[in-house]
């Protein structure tokens, strides 16, 4: 009997051309998301429609959560890794309004998360997540991965809401 190939089996990363042309670059993702230094966890976006999204983030050894976790043995922690995914859907979420910057992006849940490896200073993650069903009422529903080279680091499946910010009407 032939033995069916394990889901990771099925699973490949995205393409990724540091030399290609971005779609969002670091200035355009921050007029998007309110995340600010040290929590901007995107440095860019490589691909982007309307059901999915790819960004990057390089990670380097001045991150500022390294000097905790662990000194002498830096390891990216894995909420964090889970945050930037998050940003990365809050990127896709907000790309389907007309007026980004009046809307905020609440995180609301996160299921069958997964760790498959250590992210460490000098690995570059290709965050890259899709729609699981069409946008209601704010709501959105995203398997999200990350990806250091072709290997999965993680997986979640993440639900986030967008809300209009009524103090921030658009002009």
């Amino acid at each position: 009997m032939q033995q069916e190939p394990r889901i990771l089996d099925k699973i490949s990363a995205p393409s990724y051309d540091p030399n290609a042309p971005v779609v969002l670059d670091i200035q355009q993702i921050t007029r998007m998301l309110p995340h600010r230094y040290p929590f901007q966890m995107v440095d860019k976006i490589i691909h982007l429609d309307a059901r999915s999204v790819t960004g990057i983030k390089q990670v380097t050894i001045n991150e500022p959560f390294f000097q905790g976790h662990f000194p002498g043995h830096p390891i990216m922690p894995g909420v964090l890794q889970v945050e930037a995914l998050a940003q990365t859907g809050g990127v896709l979420v907000l790309s389907t309004v007309s007026h980004p910057e009046n809307y905020e992006t609440y995180f609301l849940a996160i299921d069958d998360c997964r760790f498959r490896i250590k992210v460490v200073p000098g690995d570059t993650l290709v965050l890259h997540c899709d729609l699981l069903a069409d946008i209601k009422r704010g709501l959105a529903k995203m398997k999200g991965r990350i990806f250091v080279g072709e290997q999965l680091a993680c997986e979640a499946t993440i639900l986030a809401q967008i809300i209009e910010q009524r103090n921030k009407q658009s002009n």
